[in-house]
């Protein structure tokens, strides 16, 4: 299991703190820092079962608007934009095999347990 984390966040504190106290130690993967790269975005848009890129996207970030991403509709440009600004990630992802869910409230992450 692999946890896309950003400590500064507390929503992804509280589902973090959710994981271990159900006894999961998933790796912890600060994306900010280790960002992923557009083929991990695909597969991980593909387990959470989103129709588009923006859907995993943070659209009220300032970074969004200075991109000027809201009239993009290219997916790879997207994806592309979110593997270079990581920070445009919806936070927090667990990652299980096939499976993820983001954080969103914090307990959702424990449907692919």
């Amino acid at each position: 299991m692999e946890f896309w984390h950003n400590p500064r966040c507390r929503k992804s504190r509280e589902a973090l703190a959710l994981l271990v106290d159900k006894g999961v130690q998933p790796i912890v993967r600060e994306y900010l820092k280790d960002a992923p790269s557009p083929s991990e975005l695909r597969a991980v848009i593909t387990k959470l079962g989103l129709g588009s890129a923006r859907d995993l996207m943070r659209t009220g970030e300032a970074d969004y608007k200075d991109q000027g991403l809201k009239d993009v509709t290219d997916e790879d440009a997207l994806i592309s934009a979110m593997a270079a600004t990581p920070k445009l990630i919806e936070r927090p992802i667990l990652i299980h095999g096939d499976k993820a869910a983001i954080g969103r409230p914090p307990e959702q992450v424990l449907d692919v347990l």
